[in-house]
Parts: C-alpha cells; structure tokens; sequence
C-alpha cells in the first residue's frame, strides 16, 4: 500500500518536533508500507471536466498514492484544503476528509455542531468590535478564557481572571488587529490545569491520558510541557468522545474533554492530533493503529 502524508514540511525537511509524521514513516517501513511526505505547495491543481493530469507533484504527473493523509490540523490552509478536495475528486481516500478538517478547523463552529446535538460544552460566544464587556460578564462571567478560531497545542489561548484583565485585553487586541476572529468562552474551574485527551480511530476509543499543568498555567497541553498519565475514560467520557468524532465527521481524532462535576464538557476537537504525549504515557502504538485502521478501510 502507497501512502501519502501531507504535512507543512517535505520529508527532506522534517523537524524533531514533527514526531507523528516520523513514526508513521518508521511503522509503515516495518509493515512494507510505502509512505512518502509532501508539502501543499508541492502540488498542482488543473480543474477541468476530465481526471487525468489533473494533479501534478513538482509540476510532473505522478501515480497517485492508494490513501492521503493530512497533518496539517488546525493550520490547514485554503491551498491545502483545495489540494486535499482534488484528491477526493480523483477518488484517493483521505483520513480526515477535506469536510471534517475545515469543520474542526473552526472551533465556534465545531461548538455549534456539537451545541446543537445537545452535548455538553462551555457557554461559548463570538466576539465584535467594540466588545460589551457587560454582556460578556453576565453570561460568561469572569475568569474567562479567549481563543482564536484556529489553533492548536494551546497557542491563541487566554485565560482572563478578572474585568480588568479583560478589558486590557481587549484594547490591545482592538489597537493592534481589530479584525481578529475570536471567541469568548465560560472557564470551567473544575478543569484548572488539566483535561482529557481521547484519542479515536475508525469509531473506537484507542488510548486516552490526562494532562495536568505543571507550572500554574491553567492549559494543560504536553506540548507546553504538560505532564500526562494514563486516564481509563468511564461510560459518559467515552460516549462523548465518540460521539463528537462521529458528529464531526473525523475517522481519527483528539477529543479534549474538561472535567466539570461529576461528569465533563468537550473542550475541542483535534483532526490531526499529536501522540507523542499519549504513546509516552500510554500502552498503545497510535502510528500502528492509525495504519491498520487504514488498511482496514481500503
């Protein structure tokens, strides 16, 4: 089987950081898995009534791969999405589709999905210029945590404790970008430096781990220097985190849920989620699991 993996670097150019990529690369070599790297800019796009040549690598017509899989996650751009559509329109089988990538990349509207399905999340509201911080204190309340419409690992993430803190915020957000897409959301305390991460593939819990803060910082992501130990997700936790992979669309996904009481609330969802975190602390080979699912499926 031929694999292609679309990710912001090319494989020549893989950075340490760039964990999952290599242990998809290391495992398939084990398995006889052909997997190669490309960048979104390596490609060509012709869109035109036929199929053939119709997508070009380096400006060279190449056989096509038996699946594409994209890396890219939050920071999946239009070029990348559009490359992404054409291999679907050439009928190669991508793990997540170009859909649930652009849903999940929007975090207000992934909340509104969820919402709508009537599963737990925090009050969430989008913010515009000038803000009303009176509206925002009586539905949220403060502490309040602000975030970007994209984003991952826990960058364009704020927590805001008080008024004061908010309003500075939002002056110097409105002085310097006045255009940015943010979104208000209520903080949940019972979470203060820790969540869940649920890692699913293909309808199925695989692994999951809790992340605890070790310095204060109310986020509690690994990549941030986060601890994480293993998490054994009772009845709801797992509910919820398959629930929201199936209503988003995404074969392979990173549930965050928060604790709240006795039960949690769905923090976001992750359509190219990280595992160095989860492997480490984990039981589990995401990479192996993620290319049996894979062959599985084709």
């Amino acid at each position: 089987m031929k694999s292609w993996i679309l990710y912001k670097d090319s494989a020549a150019a893989l950075k340490p950081e760039a964990y999952e990529v290599k242990r998809l690369i290391e495992t398939g070599e084990k398995r006889g898995h052909e997997i190669e790297v490309f960048k979104p800019e390596q490609f060509e796009l012709l869109v035109t009534a036929a199929t053939e040549r119709s997508l070009m690598v380096d400006s060279a017509v190449v056989d096509l791969p038996d699946v594409l899989l994209p890396r890219m996650g939050a920071g999946t751009t239009y070029f990348a999405l559009s490359v992404i559509r054409q291999f679907e329109r050439l009928r190669v089988p991508t793990f997540n589709t170009s859909l649930s990538i652009e849903t999940v990349r929007d975090k207000l509207f992934t909340h509104q999905l969820l919402g709508r399905a009537k599963l737990p999340i925090p009050k969430t509201m989008l913010a515009k210029f000038p803000i009303d911080v009176g509206l925002v204190e009586r539905k949220l309340g403060f502490p309040v945590v602000v975030k970007t419409l994209s984003g991952s690992q826990g960058s364009g993430v704020f927590l805001c404790e008080g008024r004061q803190n908010f309003e500075d915020l939002m002056e110097l957000i409105r002085a310097t970008q006045s255009n940015a897409n943010l979104i208000f959301q209520e903080f949940i305390a019972d979470s203060r430096g820790r969540d869940i991460r649920i890692f699913v593939i293909g309808g199925r819990v695989v692994a999951a781990m809790e992340r605890r803060s070790v310095n204060d910082n109310f986020k509690a992501n690994f990549s941030l220097g986060g601890e994480v130990v293993p998490f054994k997700p009772d009845r709801n936790a797992e509910w919820l985190a398959l629930e929201s992979a199936r209503l988003l669309g995404l074969d392979i996904a990173g549930i965050d849920l928060l604790f709240d009481g006795d039960g949690y609330k769905i923090c976001e969802a992750n359509s190219s989620p990280g595992f160095e975190g989860i492997e480490s602390c984990c039981d589990v080979d995401i990479a192996a699991e993620i290319l049996d699912f894979i062959s599985f499926r084709l």
